[in-house]
């Protein structure tokens, strides 16, 4: 008898963890939108203080954030509907990850309090975090999230129009991988040959196209979503990491 009541007691106040755990966290699962920094305009437009890792690729290659953190409206990783695209390993903390996720961090550890906070859209074809979009007011200016050399500069064409530019960038750490840089404008700091430092070297600023697309950042922010967006592609020539 005295075990049955001691089960039972184990078992009410598991219950009462779980729901415990719905009410104090239900709302990190909510994918709805955000309010943007109402200061993010204001905010000092200079590259990120301190530089931070904002994904990992491979295990052996960081990309840092490419833009100040108090310019940062949202960081949302998604598909890209390419079969190469490179999968990466978000740092931080995910916003809206599911409730078990969320419940199995409460009970055994594990996620991160540190680095940026970044949603996950489930939309799209492929792996769910094969591009990630970081959230900004136009003008802001953008750094390479790596040390490497700028391979590639090309017009970013939307409705047959050159909006911006694209800059591909082949890492120091991993040759084997193109970084690309997309949502530049067209007025870049760098060109094909141009060695860059990571979170040093102005690559160009956020190009604003809230006219042109309806964006992927829009749903987690209260603005018009605009962004720089960073994808990772093996090099021509070179083996698929993953």
């Amino acid at each position: 008898m005295r075990r049955l009541v001691v089960a039972g007691a184990l078992v009410a106040a598991a219950l009462m963890l779980v729901v415990t755990w719905q009410r104090s966290g239900s709302s990190a699962a909510d994918t709805r939108g955000i309010a943007a920094a109402p200061t993010a305009e204001l905010a000092p437009n200079g590259p990120p203080d301190p530089p931070e890792t904002l994904a990992t690729v491979g295990g052996s290659l960081g990309l840092d954030l490419p833009i100040s953190q108090q310019r940062v409206t949202a960081i949302v990783y998604h598909a890209t509907g390419s079969s190469d695209a490179i999968p990466l390993s978000p740092a931080g903390k995910q916003q809206n990850a599911g409730f078990l996720a969320r419940l199995g961090e409460r009970l055994f550890g594990g996620g991160s309090d540190s680095g940026p906070r970044y949603y996950i859209d489930g939309a799209g074809d492929g792996p769910d975090t094969g591009s990630v979009d970081v959230g900004a007011p136009a003008g802001t200016n953008v750094y390479a999230p790596v040390d490497g050399v700028v391979t590639s500069v090309q017009p970013y064409v939307l409705n047959g129009t050159v909006q911006g530019s694209i800059v591909q960038i082949r890492p120091s750490d991993l040759a084997a991988v193109i970084v690309t840089v997309g949502n530049l404008g067209r007025h870049l700091n760098v060109d094909v040959g141009s060695p860059v430092e990571r979170s040093v070297t102005k690559l160009g600023t956020v190009v604003d196209l809230s006219r042109m697309l309806d964006q992927t950042v829009a749903n987690y922010t209260s603005d018009a979503g605009n962004h720089v967006s960073l994808q990772v592609e093996p090099a021509p020539g070179a083996s698929p990491l993953l």
